[in-house]
């Protein structure tokens, strides 16, 4: 299919390659294949369909997986298209869609015309443009991570896209406290209008504290690693884990810290990996959660900017004040 590019948000990784480290190398740690298009959270209309399309069709409105996964492999035939082993990543290993047009398979796209019912004009693309970042806080916490349940305490550390996209569905999910980190007082902001009860910049705290004091010493049942700061992070959940609770690590960097395995023994604890969004429902699902009303995430955009000053929103990306900026196409 060929898709009318209408907006495209900037991710994470996308600035970790815009960024080099100080030998000159990208910072972004996964799959890539350069040169290619960048652009892999996004949204637009299908201009042209192939023989072959069965179930879209020109003038559908559509959001699109970047999880560009073959569906032949043992783990896509197991169920897990996000483990494919022979998965390229659009904008990363793939050309991407900061561009007018993006050729895409059609089992990559998800219609979003039913998000006219809440939003209207060119906002359908932005908000189309966030369900794969939600997408992959989805699938961390409720299909990776097998879910919560109603009235358990969530720490999310790093109020960034993904992180945003965690602290929403967890508060909607039944989270009786929702208790949001970062280092940037900017997105404690954002985090507090997307439904944490709590934000603390953990610069000025000590968050295993925290969180205890505000879970009367039991600790959270749920804690999301969506920073990519493993050094930071693990030894302050290691040490707030309630009985049963999970560690989901969300965050991608090349990076490594000690943990005192005993706390995953004695409490039954558990950490879990997760990458993606594909599959398991979990498109469809955010799609009618953002339907419905119940799943708000236009707070989490702070910044649009034309195609042609892309760098410009590339440039204030790396300030990493914003929640998610968007580029209209």
């Amino acid at each position: 299919m060929l898709v009318r590019v209408k907006s495209c948000g900037i991710c994470g990784s996308d600035t970790h390659l815009y960024e080099t480290d100080k030998a000159g190398y990208i910072i972004f740690s996964g799959l890539t294949k350069l040169p290619c298009v960048l652009g892999h959270e996004f949204a637009g209309v299908v201009e042209k369909t192939g023989r072959k399309v069965t179930a879209l069709k020109a003038g559908d409105k559509v959001a699109v997986e970047s999880i560009m996964w073959c569906g032949t492999c043992q783990p896509c035939k197991n169920g897990a298209p996000n483990q494919c082993r022979n998965v390229e990543l659009m904008g990363l290993s793939a050309d991407g869609a900061f561009a007018e047009y993006a050729a895409i398979s059609e089992r990559y796209c998800w219609k979003i015309n039913e998000l006219e019912k809440v939003y209207s004009g060119d906002e359908i693309f932005d908000i189309g443009a966030l369900i794969e970042p939600i997408g992959c806080a989805y699938n961390g916490i409720f299909i990776a991570g097998g879910g919560f349940n109603p009235g358990a305490a969530v720490a999310v550390y790093g109020a960034g896209p993904i992180g945003l996209g965690a602290i929403a569905l967890a508060k909607i999910a039944g989270a009786s406290k929702v208790i949001a980190f970062d280092s940037i007082n900017e997105r404690l902001g954002i985090a507090r209008e997307m439904g944490a009860d709590f934000a603390f910049n953990i610069d000025k705290c000590v968050p295993s504290k925290k969180i205890m004091e505000l879970t009367d010493g039991w600790g959270a049942e749920i804690q999301v690693e969506a920073a990519g700061a493993a050094p930071v992070t693990i030894p302050e959940m290691e040490k707030s884990m309630s009985v049963n609770s999970k560690i989901i690590y969300l965050g991608r960097a090349a990076t490594k810290t000690p943990m005192y395995l005993d706390a995953l023994v004695s409490g039954a604890n558990k950490i879990i990996g997760s990458r993606g969004h594909s599959g398991h429902g979990i498109f469809s699902s955010i799609i009618k959660l953002i339907a419905s009303g119940r799943l708000n995430p236009q707070k989490m955009i702070t910044a649009r900017y034309p195609f042609k000053k892309v760098l410009e929103a590339f440039r204030a990306s790396t300030e990493r004040t914003d929640g998610k900026i968007i580029v209209r196409v």
